[in-house]
């Protein structure tokens, strides 16, 4: 491996604690059938694909999820989506921090407003900006039109940042992901969930 230089970062499940049975079990709650398939870390519907590439509003997603459910308030509905947002732990952030002093960092994210919005709200507007910060830039796939696995999602960040490809890394905790980046040249690490992101970074980057 060349010498890293740039670190791309995935969110959830790498930096910020999330739990998708979570959701998924408020969603059954509400009614929506067959919740498992609808959405889960490995497959979504097209409805969720949207939301993610920013080709529908909020509103417009909330309102289509709320017909699956037998009679929710769109207040049940957004607190279902979000219930998969857990922690953001301190020991990453620090871990973040000490990599900027050597590192280009940037984030990549399979995510929507309602997420985000609710993520600043958790852990409070400070110390959202504080974390934003910390990446010399922050792609949300809903912001910039494209999700991964798409590799255009990972050439985005290349060509704007006149990256070198092979001393860029990327640590996520989706195979299909990690496979899309080797693919084009990016050195990858797969997160299995089993070990923290901060026991795993020394070894990672060395």
């Amino acid at each position: 491996m060349k010498k890293i230089n740039t670190i791309i970062f995935d969110l959830g499940a790498v930096i910020l604690n999330i739990d998708y049975k979570r959701t998924i079990d408020e969603f059954k709650k509400l009614g929506i059938k067959n919740a498992e398939y609808l959405y889960s870390k490995k497959q979504q519907s097209k409805l969720f694909d949207k939301i993610e590439t920013g080709k529908i509003t909020k509103e417009y997603f909330l309102n289509k999820l709320k017909e699956k459910t037998t009679n929710s308030s769109l207040d049940e509905v957004k607190n279902a989506w979000n219930a998969l947002l857990l922690d953001l732990p301190e020991k990453r952030v620090k871990m973040l921090k000490e990599l900027k002093k050597r590192y280009k960092l940037f984030l990549l994210s399979n995510t929507n407003i309602i997420h985000i919005e609710a993520f600043k709200k958790k852990i409070g507007k400070k110390k959202y900006n504080e974390f934003y910060n910390l990446f010399n830039k922050v792609y949300y796939s809903h912001e910039i039109n494209v999700r991964k696995p798409s590799k255009d999602a990972f050439n985005i960040i290349i060509k704007q940042n006149k990256l070198t490809i092979n001393r860029v890394l990327f640590i996520d905790d989706s195979p299909q992901h990690i496979s899309s980046a080797k693919k084009i040249g990016i050195n990858t690490f797969h997160i299995d969930g089993e070990k923290d992101i901060t026991d795993l970074i020394v070894d990672i980057i060395q």
